[in-house]
Protein backbone atom coordinates (compact mmCIF):
# COMPACT_ATOMS: atom_id res chain seq x y z
CA UNK A 1 0.00 0.00 0.00
CA UNK A 2 1.30 3.43 -0.86
CA UNK A 3 2.33 5.73 1.99
CA UNK A 4 -0.54 7.79 3.34
CA UNK A 5 -3.31 5.45 2.15
CA UNK A 6 -5.78 4.27 4.75
CA UNK A 7 -6.36 0.59 5.32
CA UNK A 8 -8.99 -0.68 2.90
CA UNK A 9 -11.79 -3.07 3.74
CA UNK A 10 -11.54 -6.77 2.83
CA UNK A 11 -14.34 -9.26 3.45
CA UNK A 12 -13.35 -12.95 3.74
CA UNK A 13 -15.93 -15.68 3.09
CA UNK A 14 -15.31 -19.31 4.07
CA UNK A 15 -16.42 -22.53 2.41
CA UNK A 16 -18.93 -25.27 3.21
CA UNK A 17 -18.48 -26.90 6.61
CA UNK A 18 -15.79 -24.46 7.75
CA UNK A 19 -16.19 -21.08 9.47
CA UNK A 20 -14.65 -17.63 9.58
CA UNK A 21 -11.86 -18.82 11.89
CA UNK A 22 -10.32 -20.75 8.99
CA UNK A 23 -8.91 -17.43 7.78
CA UNK A 24 -6.93 -16.71 10.95
CA UNK A 25 -3.40 -17.04 9.57
CA UNK A 26 -4.14 -15.39 6.24
CA UNK A 27 -5.98 -12.56 7.98
CA UNK A 28 -2.97 -11.91 10.20
CA UNK A 29 -0.76 -11.62 7.12
CA UNK A 30 -3.16 -9.23 5.39
CA UNK A 31 -4.04 -7.12 8.43
CA UNK A 32 -1.09 -4.68 8.19
CA UNK A 33 -2.36 -3.55 4.77
CA UNK A 34 -6.12 -4.01 4.98
CA UNK A 35 -8.98 -3.87 7.47
CA UNK A 36 -10.18 -7.48 7.64
CA UNK A 37 -13.80 -8.62 8.06
CA UNK A 38 -13.85 -12.44 8.28
CA UNK A 39 -17.59 -13.09 8.20
CA UNK A 40 -19.45 -16.27 9.02
CA UNK A 41 -21.99 -17.35 6.45
CA UNK A 42 -25.58 -17.60 7.74
CA UNK A 43 -25.99 -20.53 10.12
CA UNK A 44 -22.28 -20.64 11.01
CA UNK A 45 -20.76 -19.30 14.22
CA UNK A 46 -22.99 -16.62 15.74
CA UNK A 47 -24.71 -15.79 12.45
CA UNK A 48 -28.42 -16.73 12.39
CA UNK A 49 -29.75 -19.00 9.71
CA UNK A 50 -31.59 -17.52 6.73
CA UNK A 51 -34.66 -18.68 4.83
CA UNK A 52 -34.67 -19.51 2.03
CA UNK A 53 -31.09 -20.79 2.17
CA UNK A 54 -30.04 -19.94 -1.37
CA UNK A 55 -26.91 -18.49 -2.91
CA UNK A 56 -28.59 -15.13 -3.52
CA UNK A 57 -29.93 -15.05 0.05
CA UNK A 58 -26.43 -15.69 1.42
CA UNK A 59 -25.05 -12.91 -0.78
CA UNK A 60 -27.77 -10.52 0.38
CA UNK A 61 -27.03 -11.24 4.04
CA UNK A 62 -23.29 -10.71 3.52
CA UNK A 63 -23.99 -7.44 1.68
CA UNK A 64 -25.85 -6.13 4.73
CA UNK A 65 -23.00 -7.11 7.08
CA UNK A 66 -20.16 -5.81 4.91
CA UNK A 67 -18.70 -2.30 4.63
CA UNK A 68 -20.17 0.13 2.10
CA UNK A 69 -17.13 -0.27 -0.18
CA UNK A 70 -14.86 -3.32 0.02
CA UNK A 71 -12.98 -6.08 -1.70
CA UNK A 72 -13.92 -9.71 -1.13
CA UNK A 73 -12.00 -12.98 -0.89
CA UNK A 74 -14.10 -16.13 -1.16
CA UNK A 75 -13.08 -19.77 -0.84
CA UNK A 76 -15.00 -22.58 -2.57
CA UNK A 77 -18.69 -22.02 -1.65
CA UNK A 78 -17.61 -18.63 -0.31
CA UNK A 79 -16.20 -17.87 -3.75
CA UNK A 80 -19.58 -18.56 -5.31
CA UNK A 81 -21.20 -16.27 -2.75
CA UNK A 82 -18.59 -13.61 -3.58
CA UNK A 83 -19.38 -13.80 -7.31
CA UNK A 84 -23.15 -13.65 -6.73
CA UNK A 85 -22.64 -10.67 -4.43
CA UNK A 86 -20.31 -8.88 -6.85
CA UNK A 87 -22.75 -9.39 -9.71
CA UNK A 88 -25.53 -7.62 -7.83
CA UNK A 89 -23.53 -4.99 -5.94
CA UNK A 90 -21.12 -3.27 -8.30
CA UNK A 91 -20.91 -0.14 -6.16
CA UNK A 92 -20.20 -2.08 -2.96
CA UNK A 93 -17.77 -4.75 -4.20
CA UNK A 94 -14.73 -3.15 -5.83
CA UNK A 95 -12.87 -6.34 -6.76
CA UNK A 96 -12.90 -10.01 -5.84
CA UNK A 97 -10.46 -12.86 -5.35
CA UNK A 98 -11.85 -16.39 -5.46
CA UNK A 99 -9.94 -19.42 -4.23
CA UNK A 100 -10.70 -22.98 -5.38
CA UNK A 101 -13.95 -21.73 -6.87
CA UNK A 102 -16.05 -23.13 -9.69
CA UNK A 103 -19.15 -21.75 -11.37
CA UNK A 104 -20.68 -25.23 -11.19
CA UNK A 105 -19.73 -27.98 -8.72
CA UNK A 106 -21.63 -30.78 -10.47
CA UNK A 107 -20.93 -32.38 -13.83
CA UNK A 108 -23.58 -31.61 -16.44
CA UNK A 109 -23.88 -31.22 -20.23
CA UNK A 110 -21.18 -28.88 -21.47
CA UNK A 111 -19.43 -28.92 -18.09
CA UNK A 112 -17.11 -31.91 -17.54
CA UNK A 113 -15.21 -30.19 -14.70
CA UNK A 114 -17.63 -31.05 -11.89
CA UNK A 115 -18.35 -33.83 -9.42
CA UNK A 116 -20.80 -36.59 -10.33
CA UNK A 117 -24.21 -36.12 -8.74
CA UNK A 118 -23.91 -39.52 -7.09
CA UNK A 119 -21.01 -38.23 -4.99
CA UNK A 120 -23.24 -35.47 -3.61
CA UNK A 121 -25.95 -38.03 -2.92
CA UNK A 122 -23.42 -40.04 -0.94
CA UNK A 123 -22.42 -36.94 1.01
CA UNK A 124 -26.07 -36.24 1.80
CA UNK A 125 -26.61 -39.79 3.11
CA UNK A 126 -23.44 -39.63 5.21
CA UNK A 127 -24.48 -36.24 6.58
CA UNK A 128 -27.78 -37.66 7.84
CA UNK A 129 -25.98 -40.55 9.55
CA UNK A 130 -23.01 -38.79 11.17
CA UNK A 131 -22.27 -35.12 10.39
CA UNK A 132 -19.04 -35.05 12.41
CA UNK A 133 -17.64 -38.08 10.58
CA UNK A 134 -18.54 -36.56 7.21
CA UNK A 135 -16.82 -33.26 8.02
CA UNK A 136 -13.73 -35.18 9.11
CA UNK A 137 -13.76 -37.10 5.84
CA UNK A 138 -14.22 -33.86 3.91
CA UNK A 139 -11.20 -32.35 5.67
CA UNK A 140 -9.08 -35.23 4.37
CA UNK A 141 -10.52 -34.85 0.87
CA UNK A 142 -9.71 -31.13 0.78
CA UNK A 143 -6.12 -31.82 1.85
CA UNK A 144 -5.54 -34.82 -0.44
CA UNK A 145 -2.54 -34.39 -2.73
CA UNK A 146 -1.27 -31.23 -1.06
CA UNK A 147 2.43 -31.10 -0.23
CA UNK A 148 1.34 -30.01 3.25
CA UNK A 149 -1.61 -32.42 3.43
CA UNK A 150 -1.16 -33.38 7.08
CA UNK A 151 -0.93 -29.77 8.26
CA UNK A 152 -3.87 -28.66 6.11
CA UNK A 153 -6.09 -31.50 7.36
CA UNK A 154 -5.13 -30.78 10.97
CA UNK A 155 -5.96 -27.10 10.52
CA UNK A 156 -9.35 -27.89 9.01
CA UNK A 157 -10.14 -30.33 11.82
CA UNK A 158 -8.94 -27.91 14.49
CA UNK A 159 -11.21 -25.17 13.16
CA UNK A 160 -14.21 -27.49 13.30
CA UNK A 161 -13.36 -28.60 16.84
CA UNK A 162 -12.78 -25.06 18.09
CA UNK A 163 -16.00 -23.52 16.78
CA UNK A 164 -18.29 -26.50 16.40
CA UNK A 165 -20.02 -27.34 13.16
CA UNK A 166 -23.28 -25.71 12.07
CA UNK A 167 -26.43 -27.74 12.55
CA UNK A 168 -27.21 -30.48 10.09
CA UNK A 169 -29.95 -28.50 8.38
CA UNK A 170 -27.55 -25.70 7.45
CA UNK A 171 -25.06 -28.23 6.10
CA UNK A 172 -27.77 -29.99 4.10
CA UNK A 173 -29.01 -26.76 2.54
CA UNK A 174 -25.42 -25.78 1.79
CA UNK A 175 -24.98 -29.06 -0.07
CA UNK A 176 -28.14 -28.25 -2.02
CA UNK A 177 -26.53 -24.97 -3.12
CA UNK A 178 -23.40 -26.81 -4.25
CA UNK A 179 -25.53 -29.35 -6.09
CA UNK A 180 -27.84 -26.91 -7.87
CA UNK A 181 -25.80 -23.75 -8.51
CA UNK A 182 -24.65 -22.99 -12.04
CA UNK A 183 -23.27 -19.46 -12.34
CA UNK A 184 -22.06 -19.72 -15.92
CA UNK A 185 -24.91 -17.79 -17.53
CA UNK A 186 -24.41 -14.80 -15.22
CA UNK A 187 -20.63 -14.47 -15.20
CA UNK A 188 -20.60 -11.76 -17.87
CA UNK A 189 -22.44 -9.51 -15.40
CA UNK A 190 -19.49 -9.58 -12.95
CA UNK A 191 -17.70 -6.48 -14.19
CA UNK A 192 -15.20 -6.08 -11.35
CA UNK A 193 -11.59 -7.29 -11.58
CA UNK A 194 -11.34 -10.88 -10.35
CA UNK A 195 -8.34 -13.00 -9.37
CA UNK A 196 -8.96 -16.77 -9.49
CA UNK A 197 -6.43 -18.67 -7.38
CA UNK A 198 -6.45 -22.45 -7.68
CA UNK A 199 -4.39 -25.31 -6.29
CA UNK A 200 -2.88 -27.49 -9.00
CA UNK A 201 -3.63 -30.62 -6.95
CA UNK A 202 -7.23 -29.78 -6.00
CA UNK A 203 -9.29 -32.99 -5.96
CA UNK A 204 -12.54 -31.24 -4.94
CA UNK A 205 -12.62 -28.63 -7.71
CA UNK A 206 -10.29 -29.38 -10.65
CA UNK A 207 -8.01 -26.57 -11.76
CA UNK A 208 -9.68 -26.68 -15.19
CA UNK A 209 -12.86 -25.36 -13.56
CA UNK A 210 -10.97 -22.36 -12.21
CA UNK A 211 -9.42 -21.71 -15.62
CA UNK A 212 -12.82 -21.83 -17.30
CA UNK A 213 -14.26 -19.53 -14.63
CA UNK A 214 -11.55 -16.92 -15.18
CA UNK A 215 -11.92 -17.14 -18.96
CA UNK A 216 -15.67 -16.51 -18.73
CA UNK A 217 -15.40 -13.45 -16.49
CA UNK A 218 -14.92 -10.12 -18.31
CA UNK A 219 -11.97 -8.90 -16.21
CA UNK A 220 -10.30 -11.88 -14.59
CA UNK A 221 -7.01 -13.67 -14.48
CA UNK A 222 -6.14 -17.16 -13.33
CA UNK A 223 -3.21 -18.11 -11.10
CA UNK A 224 -2.27 -21.74 -10.53
CA UNK A 225 -0.70 -22.54 -7.17
CA UNK A 226 1.54 -25.58 -7.55
CA UNK A 227 1.84 -28.09 -4.74
CA UNK A 228 -1.54 -27.13 -3.27
CA UNK A 229 -4.90 -28.84 -3.13
CA UNK A 230 -8.28 -27.31 -2.20
CA UNK A 231 -7.07 -24.95 0.55
CA UNK A 232 -3.92 -23.21 -0.74
CA UNK A 233 -4.25 -20.41 1.82
CA UNK A 234 -3.65 -23.03 4.54
CA UNK A 235 -0.90 -24.83 2.66
CA UNK A 236 1.10 -21.81 1.45
CA UNK A 237 -0.25 -18.81 3.40
CA UNK A 238 2.73 -16.52 2.70
CA UNK A 239 2.51 -17.11 -1.06
CA UNK A 240 -1.27 -16.62 -1.15
CA UNK A 241 -1.07 -13.49 0.99
CA UNK A 242 1.54 -12.02 -1.37
CA UNK A 243 -0.65 -12.70 -4.42
CA UNK A 244 -3.71 -11.20 -2.73
CA UNK A 245 -1.83 -8.13 -1.53
CA UNK A 246 -0.56 -7.47 -5.06
CA UNK A 247 -4.07 -7.88 -6.52
CA UNK A 248 -5.86 -5.65 -4.04
CA UNK A 249 -3.07 -3.05 -4.17
CA UNK A 250 -3.54 -2.54 -7.93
Amino acid sequence: MRAGMKARELVLLHGWGAGAGIWRELAQRLAPRFRIHALDLPGYGAQPDCHPYTLDALADRIARLAPRRCGVIGWSLGGQVALAWARGARRQVERAAVIATTPCFTRRPGWPHGIERGVFDGFARALKQDPAALLDRFSLLQARGDKEARRVAMRLRAESAARGSPDRGVLERGLDILLDTDLRAGLAAVKQPVLALHGARDSVVPAAAGRRLAAALPHARFQLVRGCAHAPFLSQPARIAKALQAFFDE
